[in-house]
């Protein structure tokens, strides 16, 4: 595993002179070791896709959806070795990684059911009116040119997936960029891509340095980018460029929300466990894992202690161990992130109920109440195994505790009232309702972003193709409707 890995460059796998190695952040052993490209390979790989716009929009559905079927079928035959090296460079325990393998299963196939069904076009009668008659405006949807995937660390596979397949389903070529601590993944989807008959320089793979990104984001021959990762850097990237299209994943701080109906010991019970697998699943690295629970004040005090319990049931360790379930943070730099917030907070006047230690890279799963409202760890996400936990008295006051915050990605209501989920759905600023469970739950057909700060565009494989694609609309005259 520690040869050098080739990146790939319109559809070939090619090394550049320079390399780096990539590490495990739970032993720091080398997983690997990644060619970099150089500043000619990169233009290249921008001028090949570039030149195969036109023809690969062009390229018959059938050839774009059995590319994207084999991607989907390749990834079930190869699942334990990419779930061990996502495990491996990424940190993930090996059951989360295994279901990642999973979901980007999922994300080709639906993309390739995609590509078969888009742009069928849609008919409208302009004969509405006397200046229209005997015409019909066809609208059918074409790619807005390049697009320029920049992917993060934490689903390393399936964010990268989520760049590549709408791309290829809608016709629009592809450079992808993943995370410099986890490009390993990512660069794996290559080989499968390179299976296929694609058109030569419809999708290149390239680990580009990030301190390298800004020629690439500034380069108007790539009008679309596709970025998942932190708000300053996608809210920089976006203010660089205002005339291309962006869209932006970036931060959250998940709220929880336990309405006062959702009372029994059953309930609680189920949101306890719910609660504390998510908010510390990927060692809480997750934009939509659960930062925050808002309790009514009616079941506070059954709910905190179940909380607290689950989250110290949490097995902690080796990531490659299939009991563990908290594996550690990317790096050493995070944990110590988090430590740090940690301890502002009880500096500050919180209650530290589990939890707050840290052992190199892994951060023991954490519990806080009595949290101010100034501190970092209320007002940022965290990103990290800690969870804060708050009294609301009355539902308004929940929701209004869920919106008192700069992000907006999703948030989880628990409650059986079917009026209560509408009233949530109508009061959140988020840009997802889940009722009955965590906001950390998202199926990836669904469209999927943020309010706020928390991005701009959507996600999920249509929605996607939707961002990479613009109407245009054909006027045909003379036509006996």
């Amino acid at each position: 595993m520690t040869s050098t890995t080739a990146f790939w460059l319109a559809g070939r796998q090619v090394t550049g002179e320079d390399s780096f190695d990539v590490t495990s952040p739970w032993d720091g052993r080398v997983v690997g070791t990644v060619s970099v490209p150089s500043d000619a390979q990169i233009e290249e790989a921008v001028a090949a896709a570039y030149a195969v716009r036109d023809e690969f929009a062009a390229t018959p559905a059938h050839v774009r959806a059995a590319a994207l079927d084999h991607v989907s079928r390749r990834l079930v035959e190869r699942t334990e070795e990419i779930a061990q090296l996502i495990s491996a460079e990424n940190g993930k325990p090996i059951k989360w990684a295994r279901g990642e393998v999973g979901r980007a299963v999922s994300v080709f196939r639906f993309a390739a059911e995609e590509a078969r069904r888009f742009n069928g076009g849609e008919a409208q009668r302009l004969d509405t009116d006397l200046g229209g008659q005997g015409r019909l405006a066809l609208t059918r949807r074409f790619p807005k040119g390049v697009v320029l995937g920049i992917a993060p660390f934490n689903f390393p596979l399936n964010l990268c997936a989520h760049k590549i397949a709408p791309a290829i389903a809608a016709g629009a070529p592809i450079i992808l960029k993943p995370a410099p601590a986890t490009p390993l993944s990512g660069l794996i989807i290559g080989d499968l891509l390179a299976e296929t008959e694609l058109p030569a320089g419809s999708w290149s793979i390239l680990p580009v340095p990030n301190d390298r990104m800004p020629a690439l984001v500034q380069d108007e021959r790539l009008p679309v980018i596709s970025f998942t990762g932190s708000e300053k850097v996608g809210y920089a990237i976006m203010d660089s460029v205002p005339r291309k299209h962006c869209t932006l994943e970036l931060g959250g701080n998940g709220a929880a929300v336990v309405l006062g109906d959702f009372a029994s010991d059953a309930d609680l019970d189920w949101a306890a466990t719910r609660i504390a697998t998510f908010s510390n699943y990927q060692g809480g690295q997750s934009c939509i894992s659960v930062q925050r629970v808002i309790a009514d004040a009616s079941v506070y005090d059954r709910l905190l202690p179940r909380i607290v319990a689950a989250v110290e049931a949490q097995v902690t360790g080796d990531p490659g161990d299939d009991k563990t379930d908290v594996g550690p943070l990317v790096s050493e730099d995070a944990a110590k992130r988090v430590e740090a917030w940690v301890k502002e907070a009880v500096e500050a006047g919180a209650t530290l109920l589990t939890g707050g230690d840290r052992d190199g890279a892994s951060y023991a799963p954490t519990v806080l109440t009595d949290v101010p409202a100034d501190t970092t760890i209320s007002c940022e996400e965290v990103f990290g195994p800690v969870l804060t936990v708050q009294k609301a008295d009355g539902e308004a006051a929940a929701f209004a505790a869920v919106n008192d915050s700069k992000y907006g990605l999703q948030a989880g209501v628990f409650t059986h009232d079917l009026q209560a989920a509408f009233r949530a759905h109508r009061a959140l600023e988020v840009g997802g309702v889940v009722i009955g469970d965590v906001p950390s739950y998202r199926a990836d057909q669904m469209p999927y972003g943020g309010a706020k700060q928390s991005g701009v565009g959507r996600e999920g494989v249509k929605f996607a193709m939707d961002d990479y694609t613009y109407e245009r609309v054909l006027v045909l005259t003379g036509l006996a409707l």
